[in-house]
């Protein structure tokens, strides 16, 4: 093929442009003469009776599948005390029965075939063979990637290339792609390119993906390190490894990120402007983690929201609530706001509730009273000071202050107070304390009450 000069030349001129136009058709010209040579042999004799080789030997391993599947299903279902990483390994190969047994099958025939016959006679069938190799090694290593999507896309991808491989149609079809771009300055945008990125941030991303989970099950395991620690160093090690990834994928296709860093700076500054409060809730987020002011688990209060530290974001702190909601609280509004954490130095709340009694009624019974009522609830400390004092003479009620500890915040604060305020009305029943209420008497001055 012509080789073509572009110096001189303006990236986007109609001659730049003519010589990738005449490398693409040059190139799509070449696939369709293979193509064409492909199929003419096809229909060559033996080639048509290896391809009904081919398909008979589907079908017996199709037959193979229905007949052995249940059977081996059975045998499964019957290994109770096996790891369950065995399992799931039967399980897989199970669900590629039909494929097992046709690459096994075609295989023995080719081996078959090379021993009584020439190579020749069997070449379709070990090209096929290799592929369904191939397809089947691929389905099975790409199992260990977790995420579906991610999994569908490295798969797809893999077929494409072993396929083109083992076709011998590989340097063809790259040479297609790379031809296909635009020229920018002294850097090249091509097909070729772009393709080769995905691969490699891919398998760079894939890694890091792997190597970030491994860590963090690690980290989280290990007692010594606090709760807020675990998940700063977690934090730190996802940036670290998928930042590694996306700089060696750059520089692995050659991209020269210094001639980006005007731009990148110009671009920061203008982010900076526009995401004031998102780079606010990082740093927040950041010194949160930094003091230990809260960890996961801790039971806090902010405004109207009570409850405990369900997990700590890089923008936000997810809370959940008694009644099962979830608030996302920005990071800015713990730092600036006030915030009662009842669980920071430790785990011991104090909890007050009052009441009142008749004027009858024997102050000191009514606080003995009180406090053996309090420490009869289960939550309720029995080592620790509760206590019952007077506060004031009402215009109905003598009123009292009973002070109580708990261990357990998390367990919740308005059912334990509503469990002593049970237990109080069950005492002052038991002991004729009566709970007095406002009483008014309206008095009628002057005149007759019956004509007013």
């Amino acid at each position: 093929m012509a080789q073509h000069t572009t110096e001189n030349r303006t990236p986007f001129s109609s001659e730049a442009l003519e010589a990738p136009l005449e490398d693409v058709l040059g190139i799509g010209n070449d696939l369709l003469m293979q193509g064409q040579l492909f199929v003419e042999n096809m229909f060559r004799t033996w080639n048509l009776y290896q391809i009904l080789i081919a398909l008979g030997l589907f079908g017996v391993a199709h037959i193979l599948r229905a007949v052995l599947g249940p059977r081996i299903r059975n045998w499964m279902g019957s290994r109770e005390n096996w790891p369950k990483w065995r399992m799931r390994i039967l399980a897989v190969v199970h669900q590629r029965l039909r494929a097992i047994f046709f690459v096994v099958l075609i295989w023995l025939v080719v081996f078959t075939m090379r021993e009584v016959t020439w190579p020749s006679r069997s070449y379709i069938l070990s090209v096929i063979g290799t592929l369904a190799f191939a397809w089947l090694s691929i389905m099975f290593a790409t199992r260990l990637i977790k995420s579906p999507t991610l999994r569908k896309f490295v798969r797809y991808g893999a077929w494409t290339w072993a396929t083109l491989q083992i076709l011998g149609l590989l340097e063809t079809s790259e040479r297609l792609l790379d031809s296909i771009g635009f020229s920018m300055g002294e850097m090249r945008f091509s097909l070729l390119l772009l393709v080769q990125g995905l691969v490699i941030l891919g398998v760079l991303i894939t890694l890091a993906r792997f190597f970030t989970t491994t860590t963090t099950t690690r980290i989280k395991s290990n007692e010594d390190i606090s709760p807020s620690m675990q998940v700063l160093i977690v934090k730190g090690v996802q940036i670290a490894f998928y930042g590694a990834a996306f700089f060696l994928g750059v520089r692995a296709l050659g991209i020269d990120l210094t001639g980006l860093a005007v731009l990148s700076g110009a671009i920061g500054v203008g982010l900076g402007f526009g995401l004031q409060k998102v780079v606010s809730n990082l740093v927040s987020g950041v010194i949160i983690l930094l003091d230990k002011s809260i960890k996961p688990g801790d039971v806090i209060s902010l405004g109207d929201t009570f409850g405990w530290i369900n997990s700590l974001g890089a923008r936000y702190v997810s809370v959940v609530t008694r009644d099962g909601r979830e608030y996302l609280i920005p990071n800015e509004d713990l730092i600036t706001g006030q915030v009662v954490n009842w669980s920071h130095s430790n785990d011991f709340v104090r909890l007050d509730i009052h009441f009142g009694t008749a004027y009858h009624d024997n102050p000191h019974e009514v606080r003995r009273i009180a406090i053996e009522a309090a420490l009869s609830v289960d939550r309720v400390l029995s080592d620790r000071n509760t206590v019952c004092h007077i506060v004031g003479f009402g215009d109905s009620s003598v009123d009292y202050i009973l002070r109580f500890w708990i261990k357990d915040p998390t367990g919740g604060l308005t059912n334990i107070r509503g469990n002593v305020y049970l237990a109080l009305w069950d005492a002052f029943e038991k002991h004729g304390i009566s709970i007095p209420f406002p009483q008014r008497e309206v008095k009628m001055l002057g005149g007759d009450p019956a004509n007013p």
